[in-house]
């Protein structure tokens, strides 16, 4: 998937698991689309699904849980402790990859011009698809809740919705969607059951009363689990981060002699979040992301799946090496390997300097462009050698009936894969030097291109010639 929206819809059900189940099962019916994660609370008596997918299929997705959360909750039958206007409460669409901000306020206007029209729920605008600066803060469009927003709308024209009647739906109620950069919801248990704690903590440290910045901040007494809870929307992780939200809760909390139980993360966080806590606690002088094995592991593989074919023909002539190597095999056969490894480890160089040398040749840099022409019959050359290795292989390797079949159709792939490359790499080598103004140096190296294609094709016929025979 080359572009990514997510979705993170907040539902008014966090009791019943089947009816979120069926609300999921609607998300995961659009093709194409992931549900990550989802997380509910019996307290709030609130859900929050996590889900992906590009922005094409993004809207439908989302406009079909809502549909479905519309059949299966009735406000009117709701209790729970977190503020809500809506079955399907918030619909916010966020920007992940190669999307833009102002895409996702399409996004957001879209979803809500088809949840009015398909679904006869008012939308309310928030966040960037706001329509209207009073509306940019959730609490600001949810105040009150369904209740008072019910009798509100009716009577108050600053009340009334951005898309719809002057009406709640009778059980679903409205539904706010928006679009916003990456949030952290974050929770932290107090061992306390006094909620006016939880909530003069909330109100110490949550920024539109002096305290963090990008930190949004309610307190709650949570039955289910006999103790008081801050809950926390951070809505910029990387100014005001999860240490400093952890740290501004611990430190108000131990005013009133309350000790933190622990703490909770809701939905999904980005991996730059834990790293600036692991720094903070840790004291790191190393940046955590240069040294998280996970992040290496998938550089490598996105590096792999977007190398050119000189490089890719290096890593995979090195995982036959080594499946040569393992076979029972004559004296000759390791020897070859040996000498194919050395052969390899050159490639893989003349591979790389070959890829940097071609992008600052990209740039318009000449000496840059001959180097790269340069190196390229380099790779070419010693493809040609590692042939030659392969042909002594195929000729000279005595192995029994059941090993023979499956080792020949490796080599014939390594030789096939390596006259693909040196094709490859001639074309290479005939585009750049039209670039170059020296005749005489466009000649040269064309010419050489081609003698090492001709000894590539010959190469190949005589290895498989040898192996079918």
């Amino acid at each position: 998937m080359d572009r990514i929206v997510e979705c993170v819809p907040n539902f008014s059900e966090g009791r019943r698991r089947d009816r979120i189940e069926r609300i999921v099962a609607a998300i995961e019916s659009v093709p194409e689309v992931a549900v990550l994660d989802v997380h509910a609370d019996a307290d709030h008596n609130r859900s929050v699904v996590t889900f992906i997918a590009s922005p094409e299929r993004v809207v439908e997705a989302a406009v079909r849980a809502v549909a479905c959360a519309k059949e299966l909750i009735d406000l009117r039958q709701h209790t729970g402790l977190h503020p809500r206007i809506g079955a399907a409460d918030v619909v916010p669409f966020v920007p992940l990859r190669n999307v833009s901000m102002e895409e996702c306020v399409e996004l957001a206007h879209e979803a809500g011009e088809r949840i009015w029209n398909e679904l006869n729920i008012p939308v309310y605008f928030y966040e960037r698809a706001a329509l209207r600066p009073d509306r940019v803060n959730l609490e600001d469009v949810r105040r009150g809740g369904f209740e008072r927003l019910r009798e509100a709308v009716q009577k108050d024209a600053a009340r009334a919705p951005d898309i719809g009647e002057a009406r709640l739906h009778e059980t679903a109620g409205a539904c706010i969607v928006g679009a916003r950069p990456l949030l952290i919801a974050f929770n932290v248990y107090l061992r306390t059951e006094d909620a006016e704690i939880a909530r003069r903590i909330a109100r110490a440290v949550r920024g539109r009363d002096g305290g963090l910045r990008f930190l949004k901040a309610l307190g709650f007494k949570l039955d289910g689990r006999g103790m008081a809870q801050v809950s926390m929307n951070l809505t910029d992780y990387e100014r005001t981060t999860l240490h400093h939200a952890f740290e501004a809760v611990r430190r108000e909390a131990a005013r009133y002699g309350v000790t933190v139980a622990s703490s909770e993360i809701v939905g999904l966080v980005p991996q730059t979040a834990f790293d600036l806590a692991v720094s903070y606690w840790l004291q790191l002088e190393n940046d955590p992301a240069h040294v998280t094995l996970e992040r290496r592991i998938a550089a490598a593989l996105e590096r792999r799946e977007r190398a050119p074919l000189h490089a890719l023909f290096a890593i995979e002539l090195a995982r036959l090496i080594d499946s040569y190597q393992k076979r029972p095999a004559a004296d000759q056969t390791r020897e070859s390997c040996a000498e194919l490894e050395m052969l390899r480890q050159q490639l893989e160089w003349a591979a790389r300097a070959l890829m940097q040398q071609d992008e600052r040749a990209a740039e318009g840099d000449e000496a840059a462009m001959t180097n790269a022409i340069s190196l390229a019959l380099e790779v070419m050359s010693g493809t040609a050698e590692t042939l030659a290795v392969l042909e002594t292989l195929a000729e000279d390797v005595e192995m029994g009936h059941d090993e023979a079949e499956d080792w020949k159709t490796d080599l014939a792939r390594s030789a096939q894969l390596a006259r693909a490359l040196v094709e490859h790499l001639r074309f290479f080598v005939r585009l750049r030097a039209g670039r170059i103004l020296d005749e005489e140096f466009r000649a040269e190296h064309r010419a050489r291109a081609d003698d090492l294609v001709e000894r590539a094709r010959e190469s190949v016929e005589r290895i498989e010639n040898a192996l079918l025979e």
